[in-house]
């Protein structure tokens, strides 16, 4: 069995965003050579997300107004763990969204469904970040 291991970096611009990353796990299974296997690819940074669903501009929208009623940026002082962050909100968002997939690997593609998409969710952002790709299989 062959094992392949990358680290992917994103300077994230805003406080929030959504970045569809398939293209760029695409790359780590041309690059790992691996036909059959699974492929994991998780968020390494505990106010960050990574999860499957469809590139679609409106839902990206629900996303951030649904994740905005459950846990509101503001005020600040409403989470205990805000003090020397503000970020209590960014936490609980990551807890919903969940930190990583798992995707199987079937001649040599990433298998998903009809309109499945990689992305990584950032919730406190305004600096660099990374997601690491493992890739397991023949």
């Amino acid at each position: 069995m062959k094992s392949y291991k990358k680290e992917l970096w994103f300077d994230i611009k805003k406080r929030r965003e959504l970045i569809n990353i398939t293209p760029e796990v695409d790359d780590c299974l041309i690059e790992s050579g691996i036909k059959e296997g699974l492929c994991l690819v998780n968020a390494m940074h505990i106010t960050a997300s990574v999860f499957i669903n469809d590139d679609e501009s409106g839902l990206h929208r629900d996303f951030e107004r649904w994740l905005e009623k459950l846990a509101p940026e503001k005020p600040y002082s409403q989470y205990d763990h805000n003090g020397y962050e503000d970020n209590g909100d960014a936490h609980l968002k990551r807890t919903i969204m969940g930190r990583e997939v798992v995707v199987a690997i079937t001649n040599g593609k990433l298998d998903f469904g009809p309109w499945e998409q990689i992305f990584y969710g950032e919730f406190d952002g305004k600096r660099r970040k990374r997601v690491l790709v493992k890739i397991i299989g023949e």
